[in-house]
């Protein structure tokens, strides 16, 4: 197998480790987001309930007020049966006294019943605080994490991209700028390694003698389908002999010269 191929595998799995750090790097405000949904529901559910309460808690009041205008009403209706004259007016007033009764005892029906729902969403309130509470708790915990994974990842970044240089540079140019070519066309792989007799990149089954070919030949042998670069994997020539190689050839090229 082609000695240069070393390097320049060694500079792929940088570049896909690369690509998958800059994916959980564009993805990190998505996590954040996402961890902090239930937070923000139980927020706002906690809001509603609040302006809820705070409605019923007004309603009840003014219930309250109405009661007590009524009761006056009444304490006056009464005050007056002394000054009434004949049988038909004490009649009909004891009537009104009567009715004004009867909605006294509505009013004070409504006032129980908003006290009841009053209470109902005073203990719904407690709940959603605490699941509010417990949520932020676990927002926060989760965004730290997240945050403190972010600045790792921009640490180990920047690790890969001086490696990747130096890996790039032990990289003929033509097969370096090759490589860039199919890189950006692939958008994964530009070099795959034999699998089975099938291509790495592609999965498609290899003509036998193409597999041999990659096999013992220095010559660069792609793909007849996906034309990926292919190396024979399991065999993978060291950086340093691929260096040697590269060194060697150009001692040999020295003494063509002279």
């Amino acid at each position: 197998m082609n000695l240069q191929l070393a390097p320049l595998i060694e500079l792929q799995a940088l570049d896909l480790r690369i690509g998958e750090l800059r994916e959980q790097q564009r993805k990190t405000p998505e996590l954040i987001a996402a961890a902090e949904a239930p937070f923000r529901e139980a927020s706002q559910l906690l809001k509603d309930a609040t302006a809820s309460l705070d409605a019923l808690t007004k309603e009840r009041r003014d219930r309250e007020r109405d009661l007590e205008a009524h009761e006056a009403q009444v304490d006056k209706l009464k005050t007056r049966l002394t000054e009434l004259k004949t049988n038909k007016e004490y009649q009909a007033h004891l009537f009104e006294i009567e009715m004004a009764g009867k909605k006294r005892g509505e009013i004070e029906e409504q006032i129980l019943v908003l006290m009841d729902r009053v209470e109902q969403k005073q203990l719904e309130m407690k709940q959603l605080q605490a699941r509010t509470a417990e949520s932020e708790r676990v927002f926060t915990q989760e965004r730290r994490r997240l945050e403190d994974a972010s600045v790792a990842l921009v640490s180990e970044l920047s690790q890969l991209e001086q490696k990747t240089a130096a890996c790039a540079a032990a990289v003929d140019k033509k097969l370096l700028a090759r490589y860039a070519k199919l890189k950006a066309t692939r958008k994964d792989l530009a070099l795959a390694p034999i699998k089975d007799g099938t291509c790495g990149g592609c999965r498609l089954q290899l003509p036998p003698q193409l597999v041999a070919e990659v096999k013992r030949s220095d010559e660069l042998q792609t793909c007849s389908y996906c034309h990926r670069i292919l190396y024979w994997e399991g065999e993978l020539p060291s950086p340093t002999a691929a260096s040697s190689a590269s060194l060697q050839e150009t001692e040999d090229d020295v003494e063509e010269t002279v």
